[in-house]
């Protein structure tokens, strides 16, 4: 079974970035597409950002130009690094991996406020 564990999470101000991370388990990582999800208080689950095993993102188009996500096989990381960040950013972010039973981390939250 494969564990993924985020953080990176927090409180920023309106404009301000955080880059989260997603450490993951298991030796095949480098073979598996990865994504970053995202739940804000009485949304629905909304996909942010997704990277497939040779490294080709895909944004959201609410995120586009602002968020960035990248990985790093020979840590078993993924990361989404967060610029220009808003309100409506504000939310649960989760990452997930992208293959046989799509296992999910636990969530960091991120708070955009002033």
């Amino acid at each position: 079974q494969v564990q993924l564990v985020e953080s990176g999470g927090g409180l920023v101000q309106p404009g301000g970035s955080l880059r989260l991370s997603c450490v993951a388990s298991g030796s095949i990582f480098s073979l598996v597409a990865m994504g970053w999800y995202r739940q804000a208080p009485g949304n629905q689950l909304e996909l942010v950002a997704t990277i497939t095993r040779f490294g080709t993102p895909n944004y959201a188009n609410s995120v586009k130009g602002r968020f960035t996500i990248s990985r790093d096989n020979a840590k078993n990381t993924v990361y989404l690094q967060m610029t220009s960040l808003k309100p409506e950013d504000t939310a649960v972010y989760y990452c997930k991996w992208l293959a046989g039973e799509g296992y999910w981390g636990q969530g960091t939250q991120v708070t955009v406020s002033s």
